[in-house]
């Protein structure tokens, strides 16, 4: 019986990026369907759920990506509702590939700040930063939440807390200069997770940081922290180890190939940001290097 992924996206194409890392994780027949909604994708799980025997579905699985993270959210609410007994298939969500890159992202500080200390995120309201946030949380991390603007920071925290109550949290507002430099000084790590070609943060700050682990997750000129080259991969600059984009990105695809290829081997897996990130420390913990 060959394994099949219904790959569900929200946009109008579903993206192929998706399709190719899912036929290279072990999927052997992937089905894309694109303008998937709340409202429509009901028949599609039916689809998945009852073709096959409750000892059979874990031959099946699902995988919700997309650009829209609220939408392809708003999709999952509905097909874990569809669920029912034994009636059910296994599910990754990672719309914009967040869940995946935060838990790269996360797993590149953990491994050279622990225990745990303070961390800054940087661009952290975003898609990706806001689950950097959540998963530094639940790791015991101090998490100094940083936007631009303070109502936007304080909403993540809220957020944050409504999943993990005794989390360690602090909105910084990233635009006054005494805020910021405040923040650096603490901070032990600094996570950058902000828009394509939009610095964040300067050489000369980070340099005069307190921060000795540096992770930057733009690959688009100019990068997010200054200094870093996309390529870096636990490089050594200064006093500070370093992690650009595409260092972050190859671990990544190792995340998001070993997600795949996990939702085949029981048919009531839920995968979302924090059991990706328990699944990166499974798969990653003999790297070195």
């Amino acid at each position: 019986m060959r394994r099949v992924l219904l790959q569900l996206d929200p946009d109008p194409q579903p993206a192929s990026f998706d399709a190719i890392v899912a036929l290279d994780a072990g999927a052997e027949v992937v089905l894309p369907y694109g303008g998937v909604t709340p409202e429509n994708v009901v028949p599609l799980v039916h689809g998945a759920i009852f073709t096959r025997g409750p000892q059979q579905l874990h031959h099946t699985a699902i995988f919700i990506g997309g650009s829209d993270v609220s939408q392809a959210e708003a999709i999952a609410q509905v097909v874990q509702n569809t669920f029912f007994g034994p009636m059910r298939v296994s599910v990754l969500l990672d719309p914009n590939g967040a869940n995946t890159t935060a838990a790269a992202a996360v797993w590149c500080v953990a491994r050279h700040l622990s225990p745990p200390g303070p961390v800054l995120v940087l661009g952290a309201t975003g898609p990706v930063g806001s689950r950097c946030v959540r998963l530094l949380a639940q790791a015991s991390y101090q998490v100094k939440v940083g936007s631009r603007e303070q109502s936007r920071a304080q909403a993540v925290v809220e957020q944050v807390l409504l999943h993990h109550a005794q989390a360690k949290l602090q909105p910084v507002q990233t635009s006054q200069p005494d805020a910021l430099r405040q923040a650096l000084q603490e901070s032990q790590a600094i996570l950058a997770a902000g828009a394509a070609g939009v610095q964040l943060l300067t050489q000369a700050q980070w340099e005069q940081s307190s921060a000795r682990v540096l992770v930057d997750l733009n690959a688009v000129p100019p990068v997010g922290i200054q200094g870093i080259d996309p390529q870096d991969k636990a490089t050594s600059r200064g006093e500070g180890i370093c992690y650009g984009a595409l260092g972050v990105g190859g671990i990544k695809m190792k995340i998001h190939r070993a997600a795949i290829a996990q939702l085949f081997e029981q048919n009531d897996l839920w995968l979302d940001a924090e059991e990706v990130y328990q699944l990166a420390q499974r798969v990653l913990a003999p790297q070195s290097g």
